[in-house]
């Protein structure tokens, strides 16, 4: 039988957790696995992924035994710690294009539409309170090397309804987010932003009411695979018919994936609550706004008045292996303060009461990737979100939900299934240390393009071997 080694995460330590899940209260509520026990389905990591998955199953077969194990708690990584930007593919339509055609590219773009309104659905039943206001969101240029960034999936956008990209102006701009900073963009008006752990949380209910039994703090250091499979925990063994691994950068563990994943960071702060001055500069909504940078920068206006602004960084994880780093880095916020000012000069004296680091699983395509590990038709896998999922995992549920069931239909045969038609990285520590450069250079770029200077040819050439096109939550 084959094994699979995972690498036990590095917990984060209770001073160095997002806002979002010191805000929401986040820890587990679940028991660990103590006990040897079985399952009809597996599902490692209980974030986004895991939990709309294990959701979709139970949608599909109520009486399927769905088991989730959580090395942490449900939302303790990436779900909870993102920058709470709510959008759907329209975004990506070119890429995707690229990738599946152009009929399901529009499929799948309409497909995160609807999960957008079964996000609303779930706040306005009262099932989930997710802090979800759709406001709009918003993809800015704030230099001449920004504009534009857009027009590739504004050529392909042929929503139903009509087009889901509309322009703006500056003008508009700065009446919505009370900054001068970009003077031009695209906004998707059906978008905008959530609290990010209230929604993990909220899943983490809706399946235990639905039946999912969830263990937390159970690490799972291997997977058996099968049939059956057999995940090895701390404390006890879980056998399966199937397994799901949906465990976002750490799912780099194993070789295969690790292969076509590369593990970045992103870096997020969060102001104390100014209410009255955004008030004054007149930001009042709930808008998510991103600028079109290589590493781009996001940020919303929480409820009670708070910034929230993240940025991609340069880190990357040696051999694909995040580090405690991933967490927080002391210190690592003063990129950040530095765009705050720059977009906001107003809040010059907003003292910043939060920072934390979060890991980001990429694919060169900028797309996520679904499939079974070759020769082990019962462990699936989905991986490679680059940083957008709140509208992309409900999909991402019900791809994996097919293949795990072994359905002939739609999601199944989607043309995110499968790492044929994916890129292939180099070896370490070719990977490692080509990164390092290239992430230097596209910082180097990013700096000289917002004072729209042109950065030199070597940085300029260097800064285009980079795959992929940012990350945005």
């Amino acid at each position: 039988m084959t094994r699979y080694t995972l690498w036990k995460p590095a917990i984060a330590a209770p001073q160095d957790r997002s806002f979002w899940l010191k805000d929401a209260g986040g820890g587990p509520a679940t028991a660990p696995l103590t006990a040897d026990a079985t399952c009809d389905v597996a599902i490692i990591g209980g974030g986004y992924a895991g939990l709309w998955t294990a959701l979709r199953l139970k949608e599909q077969v109520p009486d399927l035994k769905v088991t989730v194990l959580e090395a942490d708690f449900c939302g303790s990584g990436a779900s909870g710690r993102n920058g709470g930007q709510v959008h759907t593919w329209y975004a990506e339509l070119d890429l995707l294009t690229k990738l599946v055609g152009p009929t399901e590219a529009l499929a799948l773009c309409e497909a995160t539409a609807e999960a957008i309104e079964e996000l609303a659905a779930l706040q306005a039943s009262g099932s989930i309170d997710m802090d979800l206001r759709l406001d709009g969101w918003m993809w800015t240029a704030s230099s001449r090397a920004q504009e534009g960034a857009w027009d590739g999936a504004l050529a392909l956008d042929r929503a139903p309804e009509g087009p889901r990209l509309a322009p703006l102006s500056g003008a508009e701009i700065r009446a919505r987010t009370g900054s001068a900073a970009s003077y031009t963009g695209v906004v998707e008006r059906r978008a905008g932003t959530v609290h990010p752990a209230k929604l993990a949380l909220g899943l983490r209910a809706l399946a235990l009411a639905r039946g999912v039994t969830i263990h937390e703090s159970t690490p799972v250091a291997e997977i058996v695979a099968g049939p059956p499979c057999r995940l090895r925990c701390p404390q006890a063994t879980l056998t399966a018919g199937k397994v799901v691994l949906a465990a976002n950068a750490w799912a780099s563990a194993v070789p295969e994936l690790r292969r076509y994943l590369y593990i970045v960071d992103s870096q997020i702060i969060a102001t104390e609550p100014v209410p009255d001055k955004l008030e004054a500069l007149g930001w009042t909504g709930g808008e998510s706004i991103c600028d079109a940078q290589a590493h781009v920068l996001y940020y919303q206006r929480t409820p009670s008045g708070r910034v929230i602004l993240g940025r991609g960084s340069g880190n990357v994880a040696y051999g694909g292996k995040p580090n405690a780093g991933f967490n927080r880095r002391p210190g690592g916020g003063a990129d950040n303060i530095r765009e705050l000012r720059r977009l906001y000069p107003e809040l010059a004296g907003a003292r910043v009461e939060h920072d934390w680091t979060g890991p980001i699983d990429c694919m060169a395509e900028h797309l996520p990737v679904f499939g079974h590990l070759t020769g082990q038709p019962h462990v699936f896998f989905g991986v490679g979100f680059n940083g957008t999922g709140i509208a992309q995992t409900p999909v991402a549920g019900r791809i994996l939900a097919s293949l795990v069931l072994g359905r002939d239909d739609r999601w199944s045969r989607s043309g995110l299934v499968g790492l044929e038609r994916r890129t292939a990285l180099p070896p370490e520590p070719i990977r490692y240390l080509g990164a390092r450069v290239v992430r230097h250079a596209i910082r180097l770029r990013n700096d000289a393009e917002i004072e729209n200077r042109t950065a030199g040819p070597l940085v300029r050439w260097l800064s285009r071997l980079t795959p992929g096109r940012g990350q945005q939550e």
